[in-house]
């Protein structure tokens, strides 16, 4: 199996303005002659980084790496203090796509992403299969209330310590409702001990659900911090305005599009069955489940995995 492939540096980069005072970052990686393919990083908010340029062969790629609105180098930044994120909605980001796919010439391009990336990815192939040649996704997540539930309040009983203090960060009469609702309330306060406060409350909730993964040094930076916090509860406050189990009731429309699903046995989100129901609902595509494995990248079976259909997709 082939691991990661060496370190690489963007061929071209730039910022594409997609309306609704929005500009993204975005690269293109390895052969401008490749086989294009588009990185849909997670989170909502984590931004791409420069590991996820190494999945790709770059003498048969071209790799398109961007920044989602209010992360990364995206601009405005989540974490301003004066932001509006009106505009910033899972339809936004996947018309971003498109406007991003006609600005780079595309006609087809392979989808790879996780997590947050795999919702929006699925989202975006539903919508457009004509556009999809095929798709590699890990950290595996669909548009089900009952996901975002799950991480929000339903796993406090396999974690009741971290959960305890995740619900005392808010106030007292609000520790029986949406929590997702109270933290981003929190989190958009203009003071930033009260927001940074939040932040760390809800981190340290995602920590304990990582089971000891550490932490993104990423989150050293306080304005990545806020800005990915702020996303996220923005996102699930909203339950990501997705309809609740369109991606598992629309996969159909994906028969014919080769995927490789790689997931990790102790991955968090196997509780809610969404690998196997993924596969199920995706006629022709290849689920791959790794023992041992969590909710993670930096294994080297999930490298191993996930290169290796990269590879095979190539052509």
């Amino acid at each position: 199996m082939a691991g990661l492939y060496p370190e690489i540096e963007p061929y071209d980069h730039g910022m594409l303005d997609v309306g609704d005072g929005h500009s993204l970052y975005w690269e293109t990686c390895g052969n401008p002659e490749g086989k294009p393919a588009v990185v849909i990083h997670g989170g909502p908010g984590s931004g791409c980084s420069e590991g996820l340029r190494r999945y790709f062969d770059p003498a048969r790629y071209r790799a398109v790496l961007f920044d989602q609105r209010g992360c990364g180098r995206s601009l405005p930044l989540a974490s301003d203090p004066d932001v509006d994120l009106s505009a910033n909605t899972t339809e936004h980001l996947l018309g971003d796509l498109e406007r991003l796919r006609v600005h780079l010439g595309i006609d087809q391009w392979l989808l790879f992403g996780g997590s947050w990336g795999s919702v929006l990815g699925l989202t975006y192939a539903i919508r457009h299969p004509e556009r999809v040649s095929e798709i590699v996704m890990m950290g595996l997540g669909t548009d089900r209330h009952c996901e975002i539930e799950m991480m929000i309040r339903g796993l406090g009983g396999v974690f009741p310590e971290a959960f305890a203090r995740f619900r005392d960060g808010v106030g007292e009469s609000e520790r029986d409702g949406d929590l997702c609702v109270a933290y981003y309330r929190l989190l958009m306060d203009p003071d930033p001990a009260v927001h940074d406060r939040a932040a760390e409350g809800w981190l340290a909730w995602e920590d304990a659900m990582a089971s000891g993964r550490p932490r993104s040094p990423k989150f050293d930076d306080p304005a990545y911090k806020l800005a990915f916090t702020r996303l996220v509860t923005h996102y699930w406050s909203n339950r990501c305005w997705l309809e609740d189990g369109a991606i598992l009731r629309d996969a159909g429309k994906l028969a014919g599009i080769p995927a490789v699903y790689a997931q990790g046995t102790l991955d968090l989100s196997n509780l809610s069955g969404v690998p196997w129901l993924l596969h199920s609902a995706h006629p022709g595509s290849e689920l791959i489940m790794i023992d041992e494995v969590g909710h993670s990248t930096s294994d080297l079976a999930i490298q191993e995995a996930l290169v290796g259909a990269t590879d095979r997709f190539a052509g």
